[in-house]
């Protein structure tokens, strides 16, 4: 193949989010030799890190704890490490003994190129070749361009890569950079491309990246990674990328060990590990977000897409590309806390309701396999019947009680004569205004925090039971998650609002949360299942 191209593959050192290093020994070995074998050009091995390396991990204290990793180092195949530009200490880096490592990737961000630039130099006197990574490489104006490839030629690295941080780049974004980097750099400075996968074009831009730059006098560097492991949305595919250029550009990698590679040591992580593109890691390229602004609303606050769309974009240009947690719980907070006046709601749901029986209907699957056995319970108890953010259209509801936008807009448009022939309870995180026989509920009365799921549909109703004193209380389709979605609902095409497949944990906390309830109503509060679930109470 020309040598005018070159592939880094970054698995072990981008995949090191997703698995907090912890590849394990077998994964780590084999995964370089079969890189190795692949004919890649450049093999990232990991981090560097300021602390003592564990064994199985790809972060490494000093280049050493990289050899055994190493079964046999090849002379064709440069192999690197990376540092973040203010996380290692240079003085742990002893002089290359060319036993190790060949390179170091510094990786430095927009408003500190010239402190990154600055230890390259360090790193060059120690006996490294040394690449640098341009984090967000879209924010850099081209004047900031040009300032920035006159500190890179005086420093003279192997190669300055321009990096999609947030996957936002369209194929003008990377042209306009290329074209002034192209024209500034000294032309024996490699360029290289990072890309990242938020909006599904990882791989085209990958592909745009070398067409611009095929018929000029520069070399350049791809990255890419197996199955596109990385953090986030992840990166472009070693697998797709090399096959391009095979067919493209005269390439001779080999697939066969690439497939190898995947077959060995990929499965495992695929199967227990996310990453890649997924709407949530959409919207942190529209907007330029930090991935971990994405990850800390998914993980603490299940936000839906809209609601996240709306956070994100309710927080300062700058402040997205960080993860300030304080700022970002604060903007959370701000949109959920849509406080209304819901006294005079309140008092009628309690006049109306008052001396009731209530049976709530939930969306699970035994709302349909045991219908006779709730028939026969409406047709005996005449109870105030309210569906939980669903409609069943197998049963009469007095009232549908929705807290989660995605429920309430499918229902609306999908069962719309079922949803505005009956009155609804909406939570204020829905909307603060209500329609023709609405009453609008506030969120934050309504929910305890100290759990994931704290926004449980079927607790939040029953806490609203507690505020208005009903003291008798059925329920009927809180079955639990079962190991599909489709065994767990009665409508399968319900959205889906639990992201991941951690059923048994779901379960955990759900029952922690009744449980939770129920010592507190234990005293006044009946409660009766009418289908079997897996909260019932055992006493």
């Amino acid at each position: 193949m020309d040598k005018k191209i070159k592939v880094l593959d970054c698995t072990l050192r981008d995949g090191a989010y997703i698995v907090e290093s912890k590849f394990g020994i077998p994964a780590i070995k084999g995964i370089i030799k079969k890189l190795q074998d692949a004919k890649i050009d450049i093999i990232e091995c990991g981090w560097l890190k300021d602390k003592m390396h564990v064994n199985g991990t790809s972060f490494y204290h000093i280049p050493s704890d990289i050899m055994p990793y190493m079964s046999e180092k090849r002379e064709r195949c440069t192999y690197v490490a990376m540092i973040d530009w203010d996380r290692y200490n240079l003085s742990n880096l002893p002089i290359n003994d060319g036993k190790s490592i060949d390179a170091i990737r510094v990786v430095f961000p927009h408003d500190h190129f010239k402190e990154g630039i600055a230890l390259g130099k360090i790193i060059k006197e120690k006996g490294y070749q040394v690449y640098f990574q341009a984090a967000n490489t879209l924010d850099y104006s081209n004047s900031d361009l040009v300032k920035m490839a006159e500190c890179i030629n005086e420093a003279e690295p192997i190669c300055l890569s321009v990096v999609d941080t947030f996957g936002a780049m369209y194929g003008d974004d990377l042209e306009r950079i290329v074209s002034v980097l192209d024209k500034e750099l000294n032309t024996n400075i490699k360029l290289g491309f990072h890309s990242h996968n938020n909006q599904q074009l990882a791989f085209s831009n990958a592909m745009r990246f070398v067409e611009l730059l095929y018929y000029t006098e520069r070399e350049i560097i791809v990255d890419s990674s197996l199955c596109g492991m990385g953090r986030g949305a992840g990166n472009a595919t070693t697998e797709l990328l090399v096959n391009y250029l095979n067919r493209k550009h005269n390439g001779n990698y080999d697939l066969n060990a690439i497939m190898d590679a995947i077959d060995m040591y990929m499965g495992y992580f695929i199967e227990h590990y996310q990453w890649g593109y997924s709407t949530p890691y959409f919207i942190s390229g529209i907007y330029c977000a930090h991935v971990n602004n994405i990850a800390y609303l998914l993980n603490n606050h299940r936000t839906n897409a809209k609601d996240m769309q709306n956070i994100i974009e309710a927080l300062p240009a700058e402040d997205r590309k960080k993860y300030d947690y304080n700022l970002l719980e604060q903007k959370y907070l701000e949109y959920q806390n849509k406080v209304v006046d819901d006294e005079e709601v309140m008092n009628t749901l309690k006049l109306v309701l008052r001396d009731k029986k209530v049976l709530l209907i939930l969306p699970g699957k035994s709302v349909v396999n045991d219908r006779e056995k709730i028939d026969k319970y409406i047709e005996e108890h005449k109870p105030v019947i309210i569906g939980i953010n669903a409609v069943s259209q197998d049963y009469k509801c007095d009232y549908l009680f929705f807290c989660n936008t995605v429920r309430y807009d499918y229902a609306k448009e999908i069962y719309t004569d079922v949803f505005y022939k009956n009155k609804r309870i909406v939570a204020s995180n829905i909307k603060t205004t209500a329609d023709e026989d609405e009453m609008i509920v506030n969120f934050n009365s309504l929910v305890k925090r100290g759990w994931e799921h704290f926004d449980n549909s079927g607790i939040m109703c029953l806490r609203l039971l507690d505020k208005l004193q009903i003291a008798d209380v059925a329920i009927a389709g809180f079955d639990g998650f079962k190991d599909g979605y489709d065994e767990s609902y009665a409508d399968v095409s319900l959205p889906h609002i639990n992201p991941g497949k951690k059923w048994g944990e779901l379960n955990e906390e759900i029952k922690d949360m009744y449980q939770d309830f129920r010592n507190k109503t234990r005293d006044y509060m009946n409660v009766e299942f009418v289908t079997e679930s897996y909260y019932e109470e055992n006493y």
